[in-house]
């Protein structure tokens, strides 16, 4: 069995829409519209670690900022997941938990919510993907139910250690115990793009190319 690092680096060499192919050829769903990448042109591809966000706040009130424990627990292999669902007219990342989320090395972060500060990470060359973008603080508005336990993005279900793959055209999720699964099928998919790209440059009829080659390739 490969190791974490392993099955990052090979992710890193894809790109979304090669895995969102790879999940539709086994029948899984994973793959998310409507998270567009705020900040930098980065492709990002890691482990998931995960921030639930409400609108109640706890008992006895907040014990930690929000998305501090994660970003400790983290490190240059997680992207992190956060999912706020209610209290939503706020942002549930900032400036500040950006700049140390990337002093850790972490690689970026999902957001099923809103984030702010969108300049900041621009300026840091810091990835950020969200749902919608607002300026307005979470102080006093959200604070952290948990972390590092599962979360809802759109309406699938993501678990911390997951595989995620993030870039201009959307976010895909791969369950941690089927990665491998995917990602050799990803890789077949990417291959055979390759191959029907060098065909049309070398002047076959892209008819032909994008006929029978393209509706076949998600067959195993």
């Amino acid at each position: 069995m490969a190791t974490r690092a392993e099955f990052v680096q090979r992710l890193e060499l894809l790109d979304a829409c090669a895995v969102s192919d790879a999940l539709d050829s086994v029948g899984l769903k994973g793959a998310h519209s409507g998270l567009p990448r705020r900040s930098t042109r980065k492709r990002i591809a890691g482990t998931v670690e995960t921030v639930k966000l409400h609108a109640q706040a706890p008992v006895g009130g907040s014990k930690r900022h929000l998305g501090t424990a994660a970003i400790e627990a983290s490190d240059e292999f997680t992207i992190i997941v956060v999912e706020q669902r209610t209290g939503i007219d706020c942002a549930g990342w900032g400036g500040v938990l950006a700049s140390a989320a990337k002093t850790k090395g972490i690689r970026g972060v999902i957001m099923e919510g809103p984030a702010r500060d969108i300049d900041e990470y621009e300026d840091l060359g810091f990835p950020v993907f969200s749902r919608y973008t607002t300026p307005h603080t979470a102080r006093g508005r959200v604070w952290e139910e948990a972390f590092s336990v599962p979360v809802q993005v759109g309406d699938a279900m993501v678990y911390p250690g997951d595989y995620v793959i993030a870039d201009g055209s959307g976010v895909v999720f791969i369950p941690a115990a089927r990665v491998e699964e995917i990602l050799n099928v990803a890789e077949t998919i990417a291959h055979k793009e390759r191959l029907m790209t060098q065909d049309v440059l070398a002047g076959k009829p892209v008819s032909v190319v994008m006929g029978t080659n393209y509706e076949n390739m998600l067959k195993q």
